[in-house]
């Protein structure tokens, strides 16, 4: 298998901070929270930063069952982070499905947080 980089940059109103604290620091306990007709629940194995392990379980009826990626690079500071795909989906089609989840998901958390003015402030 060789080796697919996904990027995806979206306009957003929400403050850097703010997002990133929820979509990404706080993504295990928010997103199943918000979307649990998607997200079963977030596993985690480690401290949540560089290096530790995530697993997304996925609610029946998707298009995959899990996606487990391993944290690469976690910087609070400039907002990003940079994961590689370990299982879950692989093939061409699923890592279509899987961005336009993703994108998705920043749209739910989005709304959420406009909604929610108070939350992750």
């Amino acid at each position: 298998m060789g080796v697919t980089t996904i990027s995806n940059e979206l306009n957003c109103p929400i403050p850097p901070a703010r997002i990133f604290k929820a979509a990404v620091l706080d993504a295990h306990n928010l997103l199943p929270k918000i979307l649990p007709d998607k997200i079963k629940s977030i596993e985690v194995q480690g401290s949540g930063g560089a290096g530790s392990i995530k697993q997304i379980n996925l609610a029946d009826g998707g298009p995959f069952s899990f996606i487990k990626h391993r944290i690469e690079e976690l910087d609070e500071n400039n907002f990003k982070c940079k994961f590689t795909l370990i299982e879950g989906a692989m093939g061409e089609d699923e890592l279509q499905k899987g961005k336009e989840m993703a994108t998705g998901t920043f749209k739910t958390v989005e709304g959420y947080l406009l909604e929610n003015p108070t939350a992750y402030a």
